[in-house]
């Protein structure tokens, strides 16, 4: 095992040369491991030469009496705290240190929080000669853009540097977190930005394997007490992890892999991490029934040992434990390591079964009250649609997986539970009136995670589709696309697989536009966010108020499952879609961009793509690895495709099959243009993509129970 991740590893680092990477000066990773504040944010109280301690400062700074002083790293970072005192004047002396993600929890007696209820407590260092203090590594922080210095006493001190040695992306040389093996760029601006802050938030998740588990004090019920604070549990069998958030929780959550995890891939390559991360959730499944976890569990706890757990293992979640077998899908596809899927070939199909057991009479699963934990959202149970349509599409990839590794002895009744789920969804759950599927037989919400998943998982045919598409754009709000499933919550994690949704429904323009104002025009620019890294969710008024928490500043900012805008421009603007080690698909869906270049590498080789238009005519020209093979489809086109070898392949009704990997570029009959930019399972059905525009936030909240971080809290205090 262990040679098999040092291989990994090896591989990892074997990346180009950064002047190599194409549109490098979008990246928001750090090219070194150690950081000074760029800006002071503002200060409090008397200090002498605040910016002194900036890069472009100098000279000593000096806090006197009570006084503060916030700075302003540029982008969202992570890391451990230094800083050197030059002098100190009088006596108890103490420096604390704060953090925020946001500006907007930038507070004077707290950092912003990991917890459950109030701030998280400053760290307070005392300080009675010259010399460098250091945070200790249980404290370093995943996620903050603004750094804050307290003052305490009546005397002085004066501070030469305060620096943060960035630690995400441990196993990464300290010059190489720039090297990314994956690209994109658009005419749209916004787009391209939105691409590389998505693969900096997952860089940003990928943390120090010794560093996990935030949720310590989940216990702590009085808001006006700052809570205590660490994080020292390790996480894998290797250096580093793929979390879910850079500040909270710092856990391996299966749900999020299925944006982020293909994100990686398509961005940093990083197959160490994920195949240390996939391994981790399948550690512990179940010997009696093949249930897998909600969360993936430590390897070592950490001192003291975690509340979370105990009340964690006493939860069951439906959809995640599927999760966690779309994960080791996921890793396969883009790995092509076929030995890790034949290890974990048993236990996959040891979950997969007992997934199953829970389909009745009707075709459909039905979810126990005991199994209802999701993502946080509210109601999931009974004949749900989201997790119905997750089971449909886990049941397609385990046919593929199981054609990989040579044993289909379970196609025929796979396929056979696929059908009937697709049959009974539709007669049972499809509200025509909407134009949406409800939730389950008992409610008339229209949820978007459902919806979204029966688009993605071909629950919904052709037709239902695209009135799905139009039905969720439909309820659109000027911030971004509701989840009525969660309250009041917008969420970022469900959004990201309803731009799947609308482009294999066949209206890219939908995607793109909530790409650009969603996650462009507020989740990136807004200034209450760090204009880096992308938030776990918030409200439909705007608030950073996600409607599952009882505490506002705990929201994580840099949050895997948020990236969802990275994989759906590469695989589906861009029209790169890996389908396993030696298959692929074509089909660039760039709806109203004229420009779109986008390339990826992982141990299968390279994949690239570029597309053009203007003039009444498309350009498009696509690379894929030797010894591949694949389908292109480009709707509406006619012509052939050339190799570089001058081989010509025709389009037959826009599409080739059987293209043989390598470099070919289109060569279109004259005024042929892509149209109708035809999802997978969707055909086009027009409208323009407008969007509404992020309005000024002027207050005001709602709050939702959070029945599955209650039902852990309350575990927790249960079993202590």
């Amino acid at each position: 095992m262990l040679s098999l991740l040092a291989g990994a590893l090896a591989a990892t680092l074997l990346l180009p040369s950064a002047a190599a990477i194409p549109y490098s000066e979008y990246i928001l990773a750090p090219s070194q491991r150690v950081l000074t504040p760029v800006s002071v944010h503002r200060a409090n109280g008397s200090v002498t030469n605040p910016s002194g301690l900036t890069v472009d400062g100098s000279g000593h700074t000096i806090l006197n009496s009570v006084s503060a002083i916030t700075y302003d790293y540029g982008v969202n970072i992570g890391g451990l705290v230094s800083f050197t005192v030059g002098a100190v004047n009088g006596s108890n002396n103490f420096i604390g240190i704060g953090f925020s993600e946001s500006s907007f929890w930038i507070a004077p007696d707290g950092s912003d929080a990991t917890q459950n209820v109030g701030l998280d407590e400053i760290l307070w260092y005392p300080v009675d000669k010259p010399g460098n203090y250091s945070v200790d590594n249980a404290h370093q922080r995943g996620g903050f853009r603004y750094l804050s210095l307290h003052h305490n006493s009546s005397g002085s001190v004066a501070l030469s540097s305060v620096t943060t040695n960035f630690t995400a992306m441990p196993h990464y040389a300290d010059d190489a977190m720039r090297d990314y093996t994956g690209y994109f760029h658009c005419n749209n601006e916004q787009l391209n930005r939105v691409w590389y802050a998505a693969a900096y938030t997952d860089q940003l998740c990928t943390i120090p394997s010794t560093s996990g588990n935030s949720l310590v004090d989940l216990l702590a019920n009085d808001s006006s007490i700052p809570t205590f604070w660490y994080s020292n549990s390790t996480l894998t069998n290797g250096t580093s992890a793929l979390v879910d958030g850079a500040k909270r929780d710092k856990l391996i959550w299966p749900g999020d892999f299925s944006i982020s995890l293909p994100g990686v891939f398509l961005s940093t390559n990083d197959q160490y991490t994920l195949k240390l991360s996939v391994a981790q959730l399948f550690a512990e499944q179940n010997a009696s029934t093949g249930q897998l976890r909600y969360a993936a569990d430590t390897l070592h706890p950490g001192q003291p040992a975690g509340q979370f757990f105990t009340g964690l293992n006493q939860v069951y979640s439906y959809t995640y434990h599927m999760y966690n077998l779309l994960a080791l899908n996921n890793y396969y596809i883009y790995s092509g390591d076929i030995d890790f899927l034949r290890q974990n070939w048993y236990r996959f199909n040891f979950g997969l079964n007992y997934s199953l057991t829970s389909v009745d009479s009707t075709g459909l699963a039905f979810v126990a009250t005991n199994a209802t934990a999701d993502w946080l959202r509210v109601g999931m149970g009974a004949h749900n649609i989201e997790a119905n349509s997750i089971l449909a599409y886990t049941l397609t990839r385990a046919m593929n997986l199981a054609n990989a590794v040579g044993d289909t002895s379970q196609n025929a009744r796979w396929q056979s539970y696929y059908d009937n789920i697709v049959s009974a969804a539709n007669e049972l759950l499809w509200d025509e009136s909407a134009g949406l599927f409800t939730d389950n037989q008992t409610t008339t919400l229209h949820p978007q995670d459902g919806n979204s998943w029966a688009v993605i998982s071909g629950v919904a045919n052709n037709t239902r589709a695209a009135t799905i598409s139009s039905a969720l754009h439909a309820r659109w709000g000027p911030y971004g696309a509701p989840a009525p499933e969660a309250g009041t919550t917008i969420s970022p994690f469900i959004s990201g697989f309803e731009l799947q949704a609308h482009y294999i429904a066949g209206q890219p323009q939908y995607a793109n536009a909530l790409m650009e104002y969603m996650w462009g025009d507020f989740m990136l620019d807004d200034p209450r966010m760090t204009n880096s890294t992308f938030n776990e969710g918030y409200d439909v008024s705007g608030a950073l108020h996600y409607p599952a928490y009882a505490d506002d500043a705990r929201i994580s900012h840099a949050h895997g499952w948020s990236t969802g805008p990275l994989l759906a421009l590469t695989n589906y603007a861009a029209g790169l879609h890996v389908l396993n080690s030696s298959t692929w698909l074509v089909q660039p869906q760039p709806g109203n961009l004229t420009s779109v270049e986008a390339g990826f590498t992982t141990a299968i080789g390279t994949f690239s793509a570029t597309y053009s238009s203007g003039n009444g005519s498309t350009a498009y020209s696509f690379q894929t690895p030797p010894g591949t093979a694949g389908t292109v489809i480009l709707s509406g086109i006619s012509g052939s495709l050339r190799s570089s070898n001058g081989t010509l392949v025709p389009l037959v009704s826009g599409m080739a099959k059987n293209v043989a990997g390598g470099n070919w570029t289109l060569v279109a009959s004259s005024g042929s243009m892509l149209g109708g930019n035809g999802g997978m399972n969707g055909s086009y059905a027009g409208g323009s993509g407008s969007s509404p525009k992020p309005a000024p936030y002027t207050g005001g909240t709602t709050k939702v129970s959070a029945s599955v971080l209650a039902l852990i809290v309350a575990a927790c205090a249960l079993m202590l």
